[in-house]
């Protein structure tokens, strides 16, 4: 078994159940931008502060929207969400557009939980290296893109006859003779 997940964070899942059966709730609590005044690779940061960040603030009036201004340091957003995770995004040299599509993806999603090494109700000294099985694992992918129901698709069944069956052919041949 490898050790690649010694530095992440382990436990269950911490996602608001139910969100969205009443109303939605907005799971982003805090954004707080990180930005240099004068370093050359805050220049997009500093191009969504100046174009956007009124836009933002307006359209989503449950997010609490900080600026920081930091000397000669790299510029980073800190999202922090109701759940008490926090993400950190460093946005180096990124440009304008850039931020606004991060920033956006932020606000939409849950928290960063895909870092998380989930804890299983099971365990086995030898896992199968083979990955996990599902109903979909040997299926044709042409059935993804197939819209159902389809004729060509469609196999032609042969299934015995039923009790029914041979007793009307019984008295078919009786007639006959």
């Amino acid at each position: 078994m490898s050790n690649s997940h010694i530095f992440m964070k382990s436990g269950f899942p911490r996602a608001p159940l139910q969100n969205g059966m009443g109303r939605y709730v907005c799971q982003l609590q805090r954004l707080t931008l990180k930005y240099c005044k004068s370093y050359g690779a805050s220049k997009g940061m500093r191009d969504y502060l100046e174009n956007s960040l009124l836009d933002y603030a307006k359209a989503n009036p449950g997010v609490a929207v900080y600026v920081k201004p930091r000397r000669h340091r790299t510029p980073v957003i800190v999202a922090e969400y109701l759940n008490g995770e926090r993400q950190w995004l460093p946005c180096a040299n990124r440009p304008h557009e850039e931020i606004i599509k991060w920033m956006e993806l932020l606000r939409q999603q849950n928290s960063d939980s895909s870092a998380v090494r989930w804890r299983k109700l099971w365990h086995t000294d030898v896992p199968s290296i083979q990955g996990v099985w599902t109903p979909f694992t040997h299926r044709n992918p042409q059935l993804n893109l197939t819209v159902f129901p389809d004729e060509a698709l469609r196999e032609p069944v042969e299934r015995p006859k039923s009790a029914t069956e041979i007793v009307l052919e019984m008295l078919e041949r009786r007639k006959l003779e």
